[in-house]
């Protein structure tokens, strides 16, 4: 298989911080395993584990419970909002942990379970990484009574407008009044096991197309928000339903251990059609024998770290840079092989805890369904979890976040053609996941079909980036049907937008205005340097597919779309930088400008260099590298952690001692981050902090 030239730079660049690459073996992966020797005191210290789709983060308190806070990729409600499942607490009696001094829990990266012992007794606790089921259980020197407790926090339903735990973090809102109720959890009737449930019977996806002026197409999508239902139910062998939300061992056991299967369905026409779908789910999942699921489930993960490696040694700084890659890797295993893509802001791993019912939730004092910044994507923070997945050869764990984009493309097409008479598609940098601008952007009441939010009116770049994902994709995978499936439809939809949106200049080229350039330069700019090269790059991409995977005109349509698009912005630096308002020293160094013409800043991006990362037009071994290697070094906001790209953007340009401090900055956070196991900068907020961890 060959590899395309960009992915080998990438390539060139870690064997340049290697010290030592593995067999292909689990050694390297167990060496990065996280053990903490202390019980826990909340749920800020808790690990992850996942199957990428159910999720689950896992802690100990000091009285010895054991606390499981679960979470699935598409447990959305009514509202928009992406929640929890609920809490299991499990307790045994006697307690194991009662020697402290022996205590060790241990995430065991190289089969994703967690393993809790006094050097003697075990309790592990792992994901089916091949069916929606997790397993508790344990390995006793003295036999012992399992309890399990179900502990639910959504009991009541109440409106929106009023104070509670449930409306904080609900960014997408702002702080405009909602005319709908949070609607609680349901706790069914079982003989043998407890089983649980959330219902959405409203939906507020109605009133955000009336909101946003597409009341004529409600007719056309289906409400992917009501009566979706989602829930789990709890049991095991040898356990009792004690009431509706405990279940207890009949009699002490050696080898006690619960079950929790989940499932989520869409269009379900009632809650009872929904429990009798669980119970015959779970049924079917219980009778796999255990040792035929795990010893599956280890060889899935024995498969998924088999794929590629890096292990760097040598010294401190090396082991953290490695433990950093290899958990990051692991993180986005564990939570991205669902429906829906990972979230940036936590992805399936935010905690919180129950506070007053009263209370609205806030950034320190939360309940666990809090969500900092939202339940939106966000395009500009979640593509950068992405990128890494290629060259990884994780291609399974990218397909969740093409889909978002395939799925929404007939509420994006419906949009254009609604708002601009257009043909084609656009997307917004923050959308729902059915592809819409949030209300707080969009503004409530808002009489245009104009985002209102002046970071987002017209920052739509990004789908060109997801076709940019896709793209590599294929070029290492050779799939046609990606090709046919996912680039086609969406790259073709893109295109046409942007070709027949703006009109032609006086020289005979698209004049992309009024615009932005990312959120740096909003609302005055004209042909922003992201788009241009976003668009040059993928459209000579899509004309070196094989013909045969494209229409005579679609390649029409692309051809002339690329022959009137300009050129990229260029002008010289000013005082040594990226030069404001575009107006740079007549003997200062060329360098490439963020946009043919822009204003004043309001953020922190350097969209210049999106020539190099993520559209690569300039790199090692093509033209003009002085060019870009120097308005690199113009830029305005150097920034090598969080959503800074100085890591990529330098690799890609042979700045190889800038790629290495990057790389090796952000992936020692991540290793510091899950050492001591307390606190906010512990596992708990990983994907939070980590946006750009691989590139």
């Amino acid at each position: 298989m060959k590899l395309p030239k960009w992915l080998l730079v990438v390539a060139w660049f870690a064997c340049f911080c290697l010290s030592s690459v593995l067999a292909a073996d689990d050694s390297h992966i167990s060496a990065e395993d996280v053990t903490w020797t202390a019980l826990g005191q909340n749920e800020n210290d808790s690990m992850p584990i996942g199957n990428g789709d159910l999720a689950a983060n896992v802690w100990t308190e000091p009285n010895g419970d054991l606390v499981l806070l679960l979470a699935k990729s598409d447990a959305w409600t009514g509202m928009g909002k992406l929640v929890k499942l609920g809490r299991v607490r499990i307790q045994l009696t006697p307690n194991p942990w009662v020697d402290k001094a022996h205590f060790r829990q241990t995430l065991r990266l190289e089969n994703g379970e967690i393993e809790i012992s006094n050097g003697v007794e075990v309790v592990r606790v792992w994901i089916d990484a091949n069916h929606p089921v997790l397993h508790a259980e344990a390995e006793l020197e003295r036999p012992a009574i399992l309890q399990a407790k179900l502990e639910l926090w959504r009991t009541n339903t109440h409106p929106y407008n009023a104070s509670s735990p449930d409306r904080g973090g609900m960014f997408e809102f702002g702080n405009h009044p909602v005319p709908l109720d949070f609607e609680a959890d349901t706790i069914a009737t079982d003989k043998h096991s407890i089983l649980w449930y959330h219902y959405n019977r409203s939906s507020i996806f109605p009133i955000v197309l009336q909101q946003e002026h597409l009341d004529s197409i409600l007719s056309r999508h289906t409400d992917p928000l009501l009566h979706r239902c989602f829930g789990a139910t709890l049991g095991g062998p040898d356990l009792a339903r004690v009431d509706d939300r405990t279940i207890r061992s009949v009699t002490p056991s050696s080898n006690p251990r619960v079950n929790l299967v989940v499932l989520t369905e869409t269009q379900v026409a009632d809650p009872a059609t929904f429990e009798s779908s669980l119970k015959n789910l779970a049924a079917r999942t219980n009778r796999i024998p255990r040792s035929a699921a795990r010893s599956a489930h280890q060889q899935w993960w024995r498969d998924f770290w088999n794929r590629s490696w890096i292990s760097v040694s040598g010294s401190e700084d090396a082991a953290k840079v490695s433990q950093g890659y290899v958990m990051q890797r692991y993180m986005m295993a564990a939570t991205s092989r669902g429906a829906f893509p990972a979230k940036f802001n936590g992805g399936l791993f935010t905690v919180g805890h129950d506070i007053a019912e009263s209370r609205d939730s806030t950034t320190r004092d939360h309940n666990p369904d809090f969500r900092e910044w939202g339940n939106s994507y966000w395009n500009q923070n979640n593509r950068l979890l992405y990128w890494p997945l290629v060259a990884t050869g994780d291609f399974d764990l990218l397909q969740p976040w093409f889909r978002l984009y395939i799925n929404a493309l007939p509420m994006a097409i419906d949009r254009a053609r609604l708002y601009f008479h257009r043909g084609g598609a656009l997307f917004p940098e923050t959308m729902y996941f059915w592809g819409l601008p949030n209300l707080n952007d969009f503004g409530w009441d808002n009489p245009t079909t104009e985002i209102q939010s002046a970071w987002q009116r017209y920052h739509i770049q990004g789908s060109l980036e997801v076709i940019a994902e896709i793209l590599d994709t294929y070029d290492v995978t050779q799939n046609q049907d990606l090709a046919r499936d996912e680039i086609l439809p969406l790259a073709n939809a893109v295109v046409t937008f942007y070709a027949q949106h703006w009109p032609l200049g006086a020289d005979g080229k698209i004049y992309l205005a009024p615009t932005q350039s990312l959120e740096t330069y909003q609302i005055d700019a004209a042909n922003p340097t992201p788009d241009i090269a976003g668009l040059r790059s993928d459209i000579m991409r899509l004309l070196a597919l094989p013909s045969r995977l494209a229409s005579p005109e679609q390649r029409a349509l692309w051809t002339k779309t690329l022959d009137v698009l300009p050129a990229v912005p260029t002008g010289t630096t000013a005082n040594g930088k990226t030069p404001p308002l575009g107006k740079g020293d007549p003997d200062g160094t060329a360098v490439i400008l963020p946009a043919l013409h822009y204003g004043s800043t309001k953020n922190e991006e350097n969209p210049e260099l999106y020539v190099a990362f993520p559209y690569r037009l300039y790199g090692v071994g093509k033209p003009d590298l002085k060019l870009a290697q120097d308005s690199f070094a113009a830029r305005k906001f150097p920034q090598d952690t969080c959503w800074g790209q100085d890591g990529p953007q330098a690799a890609i340009l042979g700045l190889t001692v800038v790629a290495q401090k990057a790389a090796s900055t952000n992936l020692r956070i991540l290793a510091t981050s899950v050492s001591s196991g307390s606190g906010r900068r512990g596992m708990t907020g990983f994907l939070t902090s980590t946006t750009v961890a691989q590139e």
